[in-house]
């Protein structure tokens, strides 16, 4: 059988990526272990969007880390309405926008949320890591407590912002799995978050996950926007992440007293 099986020569290519190339051919068809790994790959997707995130578990993890935090749920009461009307999955429950609106309000700058998406396992695997990384960075910041909302979309932000009084969101969700990637965490940054912003309001972060964007690095694309973001008074469209350009420019040499002349 091994005479019939056609490789690919861009085989080499391979090691550069995690994308399906050169996977070589049996016929008219793709070779067993390609195929295997394919539909493995789907089923893993597949589980990453029906699977529950495990709140209680997230709630102790962060507390260790001694954050505080807060439960929330979207009016989506389950996962079949969460991905058949994704509009419940923009607003909060009545009985968690009630307990937001009851807090004590201590106006914090920052206010990250950890969300489920369409990736539980993002959500839960990703986003302590990612807080551990880009925590230091903001030792001058009034951050509110660690907001963990279940069956939500991006949107849900805005109003678990707005109840809060907080002059940031930054949304923590699990993003669409891929073939190759089912638990990849995207990051949206909003100022001034109030029900009815629009995506042209915010800024994204995506593919953060160690085979992605890993967590220092997403942490300084973070910390850039966030400090930026504060200072302009506006994300979205108007707030460009030149993040890069901090990490590829070399330092400037010192000045040099030439008195030739």
């Amino acid at each position: 059988m091994s005479d019939f099986l056609e490789k690919n020569p861009w085989n080499a290519l391979r090691q550069f990526t995690n994308a399906r190339i050169a996977l070589g051919r049996a016929g008219n068809s793709l070779p067993t272990a390609p195929l295997l790994a394919f539909n493995l790959s789907h089923a893993q997707a597949r589980d990453a969007v029906h699977h529950p995130l495990d709140t209680e578990v997230l709630h102790e993890q962060l507390r260790a880390q001694s954050f505080s935090t807060l439960d929330v749920h979207s009016a989506a009461p389950d996962r079949e309405h969460y991905l058949r009307r994704p509009d419940l999955g923009r607003r909060l429950s009545d009985e968690s926008r009630a307990a937001l609106g009851q807090l004590k309000n201590d106006s914090p700058e920052v206010v990250f949320v950890i969300a489920d998406g369409l990736s539980a396992f993002a959500a839960s695997k990703q986003s302590i890591p990612l807080l551990q990384a880009v925590i230091p960075r903001l030792a001058e910041w009034k951050i509110g407590p660690v907001v963990v909302a279940r069956q939500a979309r991006v949107a849900l932000g805005d109003e678990i912002g707005e109840l809060l009084n907080a002059k940031l969101v930054v949304m923590l969700i699990g993003e669409r799995p891929g073939l190759s990637s089912p638990d990849s965490l995207g990051i949206y940054l909003t100022y001034a978050p109030k029900v009815g912003c629009s995506d042209a309001q915010r800024n994204c972060i995506s593919n953060v996950r160690p085979e992605g964007l890993n967590y220092e690095s997403a942490a300084h694309k973070l910390h850039y926007l966030l400090t930026h973001a504060k200072r302009l008074g506006l994300t979205g469209v108007g707030l460009k992440d030149d993040s890069d350009t901090l990490l590829a420019s070399p330092p400037t040499p010192p000045a040099v007293n030439d008195d030739s002349n």
